[in-house]
């Protein structure tokens, strides 16, 4: 990894010695959702050489920002370390400036829910809540829940623990909501809501509870 440094003392540049090569960056989003086996970050990470992501993973784990850890089931994921989970931060903040990038529509790339996932707390940073508010978002392949309180927007992945109100949408149109894009009453007539609708102001207009 020296050998690519850019020699500079100033904590970006150093940062991107650690973090800057490409898919590292991606390799975290996807940990940000948790511990994932080998064959599962080759499979979220489409495209991507099989000798290339191991040099990564062994590079992001010299520089301590991922270590293996073993699978309840047995085996071995890989995991963010406690200062790799604070690239969160930098992260969402990097979704909240690709805004301007996303309105054009995903065009020929791939998409895959889990990515949204991660771009929802990021695009719904500043939303809070006085009461708790949480909306079930059944996705192809994926079900998570978004909830809402005074601490601000946070998103778990667990199937079998579903709020009373549930929003099954295509993903663009969860996201057109989530980055203020798409008006909730345009959404409406596109999506299926079990439960009560007014959760969906709370969470994506605003609408104090």
């Amino acid at each position: 990894m020296a050998s690519r440094s850019y020699g500079q003392y100033c904590g970006l540049a150093r940062s991107l010695d650690t973090i800057g090569d490409r898919w590292s960056l991606l390799i975290v989003r996807e940990l940000l959702l948790g511990p994932l086996r080998y064959s599962q970050l080759k499979t979220a990470l489409d495209g991507i050489a099989t000798n290339l992501l191991a040099d990564r993973l062994r590079d992001l784990e010299a520089a301590g920002v991922i270590e293996r850890r073993v699978a309840d089931a047995g085996g071995v994921v890989y995991g963010l370390t406690a200062w790799g989970e604070q690239l969160r931060e930098p992260v969402e903040s990097l979704i909240r400036w690709s805004t301007p990038l996303m309105i054009s529509g995903p065009g020929a790339d791939t998409f895959s829910p889990r990515w949204l996932a991660v771009a929802l707390p990021a695009l719904l940073h500043k939303r809070t809540a006085r009461r708790p508010a949480e909306v079930g978002i059944d996705l192809p392949g994926l079900f998570v829940t978004l909830r809402i309180d005074k601490d601000g927007p946070a998103v778990t992945a667990e199937p079998d623990q579903r709020p009373d109100t549930v929003l099954t949408a295509a993903p663009e149109i969860v996201l057109g909501l989530a980055a203020g894009a798409l008006p909730l009453e345009h959404a409406l007539p596109l999506v299926r809501v079990q439960g009560d609708p007014g959760v969906l102001d709370t969470i994506f207009a605003g609408t104090p509870s």
